[in-house]
């Protein structure tokens, strides 16, 4: 029984999916719904299961599995537009969408739940990024957070403009879909190459994390640290792609919005002081 503990979380993670795929399923009658979260559902919890169960690339499995989905199936090839310009469409036309959906569960109440998640196992961006070398932060963080909530007002006034001038169509927000990704990719590389951190982009630039932030600091599932077996070594501080101040328990910890659950840090404790959890 206890070997089954550690197994808890992703198990969770996957029956809520499994409940908001049959809840919308139900409630609009729409098929689609429970296919699409149920298969999100499995990769989550099936990701959560392998990485506890030791494998080296469960996180990756989870990240390629959900990001290429979404970014391929639903973008690509569905024509959803699945950034942040999807959803100010919805909301100026009013509309319960698929952008304003996957906002909500993903990024607005979601991480309530499961913090930034999102970040570290299904965003197509950083699926990318996360294949570049420096996976570890080779040089200090720069003061350059501001550039997000520019980002952030940027792609509102984008789409209101659009909007005004009667442009705003799907055809437009896929374009817009196609191109947003692109330029987030060269910013994104660029940024990782020069800075010598693949999350650069995650850091300055990404204005999804300003809807991520806010709950992420009251997030159920998060990074503990059994204070009174830390060492102090550090080691977890250089481990952690984001820098958050993983050995430090609090909730106002450095950083501590920008965990992005990756475990690295649980990974590299030599006292297993850390852990990823929904309980003290």
């Amino acid at each position: 029984m206890n070997g089954m503990r550690k197994y808890r979380s992703p198990i969770i993670l996957f029956l809520v999916f499994e409940f908001i795929a049959i809840f919308l399923w139900q409630t609009s009658g729409n098929l689609f719904f429970l296919l699409n979260f149920t298969y999100i559902g499995l990769c989550v919890g099936l990701g959560g299961i392998l990485f506890s169960a030791g494998w080296k690339y469960a996180r990756e499995f989870t990240q390629f599995t959900v990001g290429s989905y979404m970014l391929v199936f639903l973008g690509l090839m569905c024509r959803e537009n699945m950034q942040i310009e999807g959803l100010w469409y919805y909301l100026l036309l009013g509309v319960w969408g698929a952008g304003t959906l996957h906002y909500a569960i993903a990024k607005i109440f979601g991480p309530l739940l499961f913090g930034r998640g999102w970040c570290g196992f299904a965003c197509w961006t950083a699926m990318v990024l996360d294949l570049l070398p420096y996976k570890h932060p080779k040089t200090p963080r720069r003061k350059l957070g501001f550039i997000r909530y520019i980002m952030f007002f940027l792609s509102l006034a984008l789409v209101g403009l659009l909007f005004l001038l009667g442009e705003m169509d799907t055809h437009t927000m896929f374009l817009l879909f196609v191109a947003g990704n692109v330029v987030y990719y060269v910013i994104g590389i660029t940024l990782a190459l020069r800075f010598q951190d693949n999350r650069a982009f995650c850091k300055y630039i990404c204005p999804i994390t300003i809807f991520l932030k806010p709950a992420s600091r009251y997030a159920l599932l998060r990074i503990r640290c059994d204070e009174n077996k830390c060492i102090g070594c550090g080691k977890c501080l250089k481990a952690c792609p984001m820098e958050v101040e993983a050995n430090n328990n609090s909730r106002h910890r450095k950083n501590a919005t920008e965990c992005i659950l990756c475990q690295e840090c649980v990974k590299s404790c030599p006292v297993n002081a850390l852990k990823c959890s929904s309980s003290a």
